[in-house]
């Protein structure tokens, strides 16, 4: 028999853990100069940090909840639960940390079966920690967020990502991407798909989308987004976002105007 989690709970536990890891993410990027980077090999680096990363949250989160099991980037820690299971990303924005881009963050949430029940995204520089649980309102810091209140495309700004290694739908995401520049405030592109549906959730953005992205990129912060008063689908308008590599995310009042325009250039699904 099953007791039902205390979700509030384990996510004060969770934020603490992403408290942690910042404080790690930020002294490795400071102490590692750009020389001892390139001797080592910049994939080297990245591999390294994401890996400590990776694995000091796996320590800690299976403390927590030993029967989860975990979803994560580096596949061989891949080890499935019965039921639970954590989807981590413990750097979202690698590219941008090796940079010294200041825009990274620590993404971690937690499925029962298919259904996000809880979710956290800690923006590492800003030190801005999204969160939100099944049945809770959306926080920032502690503080109550809401989605923004932009009825039309028109008056939204909007946050994408581009492909990085799956080219095969370039041609219509182009497409989409010329009619959002029209028809919008603008485009950003932050480097960490974990932050910008974060700022979907706190009414920086209107929407986001993207495809090619895995499911460490976007469950806690899809969660967030919906706890916030938003809507997440993929680019047909279904719910298959988790693992469907596509994700549409808005303030749910531009969402109808924003699906119309992916249906029209994305025909295929993956």
């Amino acid at each position: 028999m099953h007791h039902p989690l205390n979700l509030e709970h384990l996510t004060n536990e969770v934020i603490r853990l992403t408290q942690n890891l910042t404080s790690y993410l930020t002294k490795e990027i400071t102490e590692m100069k750009q020389d001892n980077i390139e001797v080592k090999g910049l994939h080297n680096f990245v591999t390294y940090v994401d890996k400590n990363a990776e694995h000091q949250i796996m320590q800690a989160l299976e403390l927590l909840l030993p029967e989860a099991g975990f979803i994560a980037e580096e596949t061989e820690n891949t080890r499935k639960g019965e039921r639970y299971n954590w989807v981590i990303d413990p750097l979202d924005g690698t590219t941008n940390y090796i940079h010294g881009i200041p825009l990274y963050s620590i993404s971690i949430a937690l499925l029962d079966k298919n259904e996000i029940v809880l979710g956290v995204v800690h923006e590492a520089v800003r030190d801005e920690c999204f969160f939100a649980w099944k049945g809770s309102m959306a926080f920032m810091n502690g503080k109550p967020i809401k989605v923004s209140k932009s009825e039309k495309l028109n008056d939204s700004l909007m946050a994408t990502g581009f492909p990085y290694y799956d080219y095969s739908k370039l041609d219509p995401y182009l497409e989409i991407f010329r009619h959002m520049m029209k028809h919008s405030h603008g485009i950003r592109r932050l480097g960490s798909a974990a932050v910008d549906l974060a700022y979907v959730a706190c009414g920086r953005f209107e929407g986001f989308y993207e495809y090619g992205l895995s499911s460490w990129d976007v469950a806690a912060g899809a969660l967030i987004v919906k706890a916030a008063g938003g809507k997440v689908s993929d680019f047909n308008g279904r719910s298959d976002f988790i693992f469907g590599r596509e994700i549409l995310a808005s303030n749910a009042l531009i969402h109808e105007e924003c699906l119309s325009i992916m249906k029209k250039y994305f025909t295929t699904k993956y």
